[in-house]
């Protein structure tokens, strides 16, 4: 039995942050990439890198909003939430090529230190900052309900630090004269922001696997349904999400009840599901003893005469 679920949109998946983010960056990434070149810094280049990524982090979080938005067919019956997980595992794995490709390059230049000028490139990298810190703003609000605008966000996030470590190295080059404080600072950047990317890929690919979504634990929900008075045992217990804040379970309970009782026992049990767990997407089938699905923790093979069970 399945009640008491949205399919709508998730909170905070509002397209107008995410626009004037896209056009900002985008802007400000020619001009960065301009300025890199002309001045000859890699930490700048390297910033325009992420300024690159987040653009297209921003493009295609736009496209799986608008697609997630898509209603259910017969083909796709959970509809097209599952766009936006896609797109998080994309701009993870586009950070992490971005940050492997800055560190390589920092190298090459470390070996050849070249003539760097700090004064545009400190112009920039502060312009820079601020076309960040007015992203990461817009994009706070739904980076914490959607692992899509989480990663957009996480995106301009280590952009923002990267234009900090420009500014910091234009710094140190104008006064010191170390040019190669500039290959230290894109490595930082890179390095900086693999941690945080890993992250985000992780999650994205346990809701691709089906994994149980972070934040749930199947045991204590396990012990929260075998409690309900009438239930004696219960298997083929599921747990996933479908995308950010969808989470979905089925579950096989058996009970000593009366079938005149199973209705109430389902009701219960999705309540509480929904009360303490926060899951509102349930399918619980109710029967009088285990079926073949009992035998196997993950049973794919066809089922070979199933005694007669409630399905709500």
């Amino acid at each position: 039995m399945s009640a008491g679920h949205s399919h709508g949109v998730s909170a905070g998946q509002s397209e107008k942050p995410l626009w004037i983010a896209l056009t900002l960056t985008s802007l400000f990434l020619t001009a960065e990439l301009v300025g890199g070149i002309l001045t000859n810094s890699l930490a700048l280049i390297s910033d325009a890198a992420h300024m690159f990524t987040d653009a297209a982090a921003l493009g295609i979080s736009l496209a799986a909003m608008r697609i997630g938005r898509r209603p259910a067919d017969s083909k796709r019956t959970f509809g097209y939430y599952r766009f936006e997980i896609l797109a998080a595992a994309f701009n993870a794995i586009l950070l992490f090529m971005v940050a492997l490709y800055i560190v390589y390059e920092a190298y090459e230049r470390l070996q050849t230190p070249a003539q760097i000028e700090s004064g545009p490139m400190l112009i920039i990298a502060a312009i820079g900052l601020v076309v960040n810190l007015i992203s990461m703003r817009l994009l706070s609000a739904g980076k914490d309900t959607s692992l899509n605008m989480k990663g957009a966000y996480l995106e301009v996030w280590s952009d923002m630090l990267g234009s900090i470590g420009v500014i910091v190295g234009a710094l140190l080059i104008r006064y010191t004269g170390w040019s190669w404080v500039d290959s230290v600072i894109a490595v930082g950047i890179g390095l900086w922001v693999l941690p945080r990317t890993w992250t985000l890929l992780r999650e994205s690919m346990n809701v691709l696997l089906e994994g149980v979504p972070e934040g749930v634990g199947i045991e204590e929900i396990g012990a929260a349904i075998r409690a309900k008075p009438g239930v004696t045992g219960i298997h083929d217990l599921h747990v996933w999400s479908i995308s950010s804040g969808k989470t979905s379970l089925s579950v096989h309970v058996v009970s000593n009840g009366t079938p005149a009782t199973w209705p109430a026992l389902v009701a219960s049990v999705r309540d509480m599901l929904a009360h303490d767990f926060e899951i509102h997407h349930t399918t619980v089938q109710v029967e009088d003893s285990p079926c073949e699905q009992a035998a196997e923790l993950h049973e794919f093979t066809p089922d070979h005469g199933p005694k007669e069970l409630h399905d709500d």
